[in-house]
């Protein structure tokens, strides 16, 4: 909506962002909208990102919390276009939403690397990860024990994935800061990404 001309009804992905202002290249009208942070929780499957976004909801913080997961079921997801469509419309949700003046933090595991080479990018003041860790005997048993899971090719591709996040910082030219869970509690957790997301403009 936010990226709809009212004036010419121009509804094509071609709008110029720029200090708080989106300008229609057909008509040349301009308007204001609202540029704040899109934040990312990421991790592997099963560290806790919807665990922690529950909690961060209970808290009643400022901030409109979703997951990514709800693309999957509405949306093909077998391909690379699939992919980029999917961060596509999460941008294109989260820049309406915060019309509202609240941030937007999405749960989502994969597709980092996606996220600035969008058109709906342009939109926000910036966007920041936070990617959750732990060790592998407490990963292996929230999977286990906390989700039931038994399929061992599920668990040591999260276990893999988990090891990616522990030793780097970036995916594709997507920064990324990292937390610790592995001792924590969810409370603990959630405080934490509350925090950083303080700390990084909220």
């Amino acid at each position: 909506m936010i990226g709809i001309c009212s004036k010419c009804g121009n509804h094509n992905w071609d709008k110029e962002v720029m200090n708080g202002q989106v300008k229609c290249p057909k008509c040349g009208d301009t308007w204001k909208f609202n540029s704040l942070p899109l934040y990312i929780l990421t991790g592997c499957s099963g560290i806790g990102k919807t665990t922690t976004g529950i909690e961060i909801m209970k808290k009643q913080m400022d901030v409109v919390v979703l997951d990514a997961d709800m693309f999957y079921n509405i949306m093909p997801g077998a391909t690379e276009e699939d992919y980029y469509a999917q961060v596509e419309q999460l941008e294109s949700l989260s820049k309406n939403i915060m019309q509202s003046g609240k941030p937007v933090l999405w749960t989502m595991a994969g597709n980092l690397d996606k996220l600035k080479h969008t058109y709906n990018s342009r939109f926000f003041s910036d966007i920041h990860c936070l990617a959750l860790v732990c060790d592998e005997d407490a990963l292996r048993s929230r999977m286990t024990e906390g989700r039931g899971i038994v399929d061992e090719g599920w668990i040591k591709s999260s276990i893999d994935y988990n090891n990616y996040f522990k030793t780097h910082t970036s995916l594709g030219d997507t920064e990324f800061d990292i937390y610790d869970t592995s001792e924590k509690s969810m409370s603990e957790v959630s405080d934490y990404v509350i925090g950083w997301m303080k700390r990084t403009d909220i």
